[in-house]
């Protein structure tokens, strides 16, 4: 009788063993071994590859000059050593994406229930297509702008624009991972909602300090300009409202099947 409850207090709530602590340390060591090995590789496939992604993030310069290959300088011995890390640690990134997840969710799965992990795979394929959206709109919409106002400002002040190729990869870089990561706010949001640790009136209640939220986002992951963090906090309030509105007709469709 001892020994069955001792079993049942080693198990989880659906009957899965539970490790001790030791193991987990060890079963996150790993993960970390396999997630930077992942991140190394995907670095070393991108690095033949930098100057054809260099041109690419080089084509937004267009909106503030007719030539954005010659427009940028190298003032440093080292300039396109950091411009090459830069992009291939970004790029190694994006392109190991798929196995750092996976690698984490083998770490983080077990720890939990069934439902749990339906709701988090499903918010996986919708996270995936809210960072494409946040990075191309920071391609398209909101790193053109930026640029614009920027250069504008020069002229303004009546001093010549020239612009070194590293401080503008960690300039463009930084406004693209920032949007695409801010993006991934309603997919948290949401498996939040679903797993019932957040309410419709809770989200209505908290609107307030959801802006706050969104300005203090657009601050830190975006460029040192008003302009690039307006056009973050802007999409990501209207992101947060829809969540608000998902979390109310779900309940109100619950309250009807009941």
């Amino acid at each position: 009788m001892t020994q069955d409850m001792e079993k049942q207090d080693e198990k989880g709530p659906e009957g899965d063993e539970v490790k001790p602590f030791m193991a987990h340390l060890e079963d996150l060591r790993i993960m970390l071994i396999r997630s930077a090995i992942a991140l190394i590789a995907g670095m070393l496939v991108c690095i033949p590859f930098v100057p054809v992604i260099l041109s690419v993030l080089k084509r937004p310069l267009a909106v503030v000059t007719t030539d954005p290959d010659r427009f940028l300088r190298s003032l440093e011995v080292g300039g396109a050593f950091s411009v090459t890390v830069q992009v291939a640690f970004w790029s190694g990134l994006l392109v190991s994406a798929p196995f750092l997840f996976l690698f984490i969710g083998a770490f983080v799965f077990p720890g939990l229930t069934s439902k749990e992990r339906r709701l988090v795979t499903r918010a996986g394929g919708f996270a995936v297509l809210l960072f494409v959206l946040g990075v191309c709109m920071g391609y398209f919409l909101t790193l053109p702008a930026a640029l614009r106002i920027m250069f504008g400002m020069h002229g303004w002040l009546g001093i010549t624009a020239e612009w070194t190729v590293t401080s503008y990869v960690m300039f463009a870089t930084q406004l693209l991972i920032g949007f695409g990561i801010a993006f991934e706010l309603p997919a948290a949001l949401l498996v939040l909602v679903k797993m019932r640790l957040v309410s419709y009136a809770q989200l209505r209640t908290a609107r307030p300090y959801a802006v706050i939220v969104v300005l203090l986002l657009g601050m830190v992951l975006t460029p040192p300009d008003v302009v690039s963090q307006l056009l973050m906090a802007v999409p990501l309030w209207l992101l947060y409202e829809m969540c608000v509105w998902i979390a109310w007709a779900g309940e109100r469709g619950e309250g009807k099947r009941k």
